[in-house]
């Protein structure tokens, strides 16, 4: 099969706005323009609207997001006017990556606009600045509209539809290193951007959120996020070293330990949907009560923390023999569920570990010596756990890195990861051995798979095992990062993260079978919901609706494993084509 590559650029009809295409080229520049000088008038008369939009020449909140919005519009409108040197952020010439991300500083505006008007009580109250605002952020929305259709006849799935890249050239080893050092510096800036932004500033964060959805959606159908995904495969090591490397940076780049705090709780969450990726993504096995082994892990090491509300409260074992007995507990409490539950298959399966999660819940619940016998206090749980002190240093206590102080939560944020480093390192070195093609194949067709010699039992118990163990490992440095460990957290859903549906989800969201999916869809569904307090009470509803969109326009998640992509579509259709690395297969040869 020949992959053909079209250059959308030399279509010659018109998209839906009569425009010729120059004139729709100097709209979507001229209204790029007139957004970015928007952002530095005055949106609003009153300062009690987040981020105080009121001060002339300096933009701040909503008015930053629509600089970026309208920069990156400018820049790929210049594309079109083959700008020399700019052709690399546009290949194809593509039509598709200039909407999208005028429709970032679109949705910016309008959004800001309208939560202006809605938040202090009507249009009154918008500044002339937010006037211009709407009004040039919508020319390039025009402009785009009217330049050359991506896929005459096809009508608004034209726009949606990825196009053709044409194979891109080699870059020097060095040029490639440099491109993933940018990469991982611009990921960091965002993130910081984002996880800075206060909680009380929900709609600046939700228009953070539209600009970032379309930008990267800008950057897909330009190819360039596939292109970086297959430099970043080259150098898999570097990218790697880089990634650790961006997240021991961001707590110097803090003033506020809360947010060193909100650090340690993804890290934490993806680590343990990581470990659940094995069990899932890996194997195949639907775990519906995977949360109650980061429950046994954090109990283990509450037990013997020395804290006084402890059932053993004259033992403390130092860290590492802590951090065993958790992980040994889990991998004991593993092997004794999954044991005599692996012969199961499916929802049957699902049904037993979701009874396994509600029995660890309910007992640790029961063992307050009144119901039971007093090992785990109950409701009240085990509080006051002492900090951890590693070689004489204690992480509870702020130390001096030079002109930085670093608090107890950036302590406990380069802890977690390197326990995180660790979970990835025997992540991806099991998914490579034979045990993990085992696993592999286990999920494919556990059928086929006994029928060729593999000892379909046997390797799920070994999933189950290191599944859990690796969630008991995190939930070490959970009970001493809380001070406290209860039985409220550990639900299937309902409660706080982390429940087993929000771990399930996150590892569904990411991407199933790949390293950084599970770490990105535990990122976003932990920080979405911190960030934006009124979705608190609708966390499942919003938990429903992503996951039914997810499964409708990419269900192989986020960060798509290969595999399963061409399990999911067939490569031969414009809606999945090829990966630029790798030839177009059809569905059938994979």
């Amino acid at each position: 099969m020949t992959h053909t590559t079209t250059n959308i650029a030399t279509e010659t009809q018109r998209g839906p706005v009569p425009l010729p295409a120059p004139a729709a080229r100097a709209l979507v520049s001229l209204g790029a323009t007139g957004t970015i000088a928007s952002a530095f008038l005055s949106w609003t008369y009153s300062s009690n609207f987040p981020g105080d939009l009121t001060i002339y020449g300096y933009p701040a909140g909503l008015q930053i997001l629509a600089i970026v919005a309208g920069a990156l519009t400018l820049l790929y409108s210049l594309t079109l006017w083959n700008v020399r040197g700019l052709h690399r952020l546009n290949p194809a010439g593509a039509t598709s990556p200039v909407l999208m991300t005028a429709l970032s500083a679109f949705t910016v505006c309008w959004f800001a606009a309208i939560a202006i008007a809605v938040d202090l009580g009507g249009l009154v109250n918008l500044a002339p600045g937010a006037y211009v605002a709407v009004a040039a952020s919508a020319l390039p929305v025009i402009g785009a509209l009217a330049l050359p259709h991506p896929a005459p006849g096809t009508g608004l799935r034209g726009y949606l539809t990825k196009p053709d890249q044409p194979r891109p050239g080699p870059l020097p080893a060095l040029a490639e290193r440099a491109v993933i050092t940018l990469g991982t510096a611009v990921a960091l800036i965002v993130f910081t951007y984002g996880i800075g932004i206060n909680d009380d500033e929900s709609e600046t964060f939700i228009g953070y959120l539209l600009a970032i959805v379309f930008a990267t959606w800008a950057l897909v159908h330009a190819g360039l996020l596939d292109r970086y995904a297959g430099i970043s495969a080259r150098h898999k090591g570097f990218s790697a070293t880089l990634a650790f490397v961006a997240v021991a940076v961001f707590p110097f780049t803090q003033d506020n330990d809360h947010n060193a705090n909100l650090g340690v709780s993804i890290l934490v969450f993806a680590t343990v949907a990581l470990g659940l990726n094995i069990v899932v993504g890996l194997t195949g096995l639907l775990d519906l009560g995977y949360v109650a082994f980061l429950g046994v892990g954090a109990y283990a090491a509450a037990l013997v923390s020395g804290s006084e509300f402890s059932r053993f409260s004259g033992v403390q074992f130092p860290f590492w023999a802590a951090a065993l007995t958790g992980m040994a507990a889990s991998l004991v409490f593993g092997v004794l569920i999954g044991a005599p539950t692996l012969r199961l298959r499916g929802d049957y399966l699902a049904i037993v570990t979701l009874g396994f999660g509600e029995i660890f819940r309910i007992a640790v619940n029961n063992l307050d010596g009144v119901s039971g016998p007093n090992l785990t206090n109950g409701p009240n749980g085990i509080s006051r756990i002492p900090d951890l002190e590693i070689f004489g240093f204690n992480l509870g206590d702020a130390h001096d890195v030079g002109s930085f102080t670093l608090g107890r939560f950036a302590n406990y944020l380069f802890l977690m990861l390197f326990f995180t480093a660790i979970v990835v390192l025997v992540f991806t070195r099991a998914a490579d051995s034979r045990i993990g093609r085992s696993w592999i194949a286990i999920r494919e067709d556990e059928t086929a798979a006994t029928a060729m010699g593999i000892n379909g039992f046997r390797v799920k118990l070994i999933a189950f095992a290191l599944g859990a163990a690796l969630a008991g490992l995190a939930g070490t440095v959970m009970a001493h990062v809380n001070y406290s460990v209860n039985p409220q957290p550990y639900q299937f859903a309902g409660a706080a993260p982390p429940n087993s549906a929000f771990l399930l989800a996150a590892v569904v969201l990411g991407g199933m079978g790949t390293v950084s999916g599970p770490l990105l869809g535990a990122s976003l569904l932990y920080l979405i919901p911190e960030k934006l307090q009124f979705l608190k009470n609708y966390e499942l509803f919003a938990f429903g609706i992503a996951l039914v969109l997810l499964m409708r326009f990419r269900p192989e998640g986020i960060i798509a494993n290969r595999r399963r992509q061409l399990e999911f579509h067939d490569s031969n259709t414009p809606d999945t084509p090829a990966q630029p690395d790798e030839p177009a297969v059809t569905k059938a040869g994979a």
